[in-house]
């Protein structure tokens, strides 16, 4: 079995460091609650499916060696860090240029697949996370079994870990999201605030140095 390679003592180490990461916020829980808080739950929970698909994508890319590429590349990672804050950056812009009385026609039109897509995309665009995947994972890998199966194995773990983590937040969230669109002015600024924690996250991505974190 993959992960009976690790000892006992090991993997209960591993659980206790994954789920201590990942409730930890980051941008990728900032931008389930965006999502949640300004479409709803269903909104937040297609976020988190499309975020565990793009952490799936960097775990794997971590176990084949690509983390190992940008972290020896300066312009390997900067290419893939900038790629990420631009598309950050361009989903506040399609937030800011929404009509404020068609908010409700949003939240109603945009498909859970769309919602997926965009949660993949700044998953996979953010080379952080690669990272991060190849500076935990050797920590719990058995040397004396092959490194690739445990690696993924572990990965696939943290990334089910992290989705009950974002889940808790998108539950949270939805249920203060009601009371929060009553507020006064919301329908006039709510898209003003999901531009600019979208832009703000681009802006954070492009800037931040590559340290892990979720």
């Amino acid at each position: 079995m993959i992960l009976s390679a690790t000892t006992s003592s090991t993997f209960a180490a591993f659980l206790v460091a994954s789920i201590i990461l990942a409730i930890t916020p980051g941008p990728g829980v900032l931008y389930i609650l965006t999502r949640t808080l300004n479409q709803g739950r269903r909104a937040g929970l297609a976020s988190i499916l499309g975020i565990a698909f793009g952490n799936l994508g960097n775990a794997v890319a971590a176990s084949i060696g690509l983390a190992a590429v940008l972290s020896a590349s300066s312009v390997a990672f900067l290419i893939v860090k900038f790629a990420g804050a631009a598309y950050l950056i361009w989903l506040g812009i399609k937030a800011l240029r929404g009509a404020s009385a068609d908010l409700e026609i949003e939240r109603a039109q945009t498909s859970s697949a769309r919602l997926a897509v965009d949660g993949f995309w700044v998953a996979l665009l953010n080379p952080k996370t690669a990272l991060f995947f190849a500076a935990l994972l050797p920590q719990f890998i058995n040397p004396a079994v092959p490194a690739l199966a445990q690696s993924i194995g572990l990965g696939c773990l943290f990334v089910a870990i992290a989705m009950c983590t974002d889940m808790i937040y998108v539950l949270g969230a939805s249920i203060l999201a009601p009371a929060i669109r009553r507020g006064p002015g919301f329908g006039s600024y709510g898209r003003y605030i999901s531009a600019a924690t979208f832009m703000g996250l681009g802006i954070f991505a492009a800037f931040m140095n590559p340290r892990l974190s979720k």
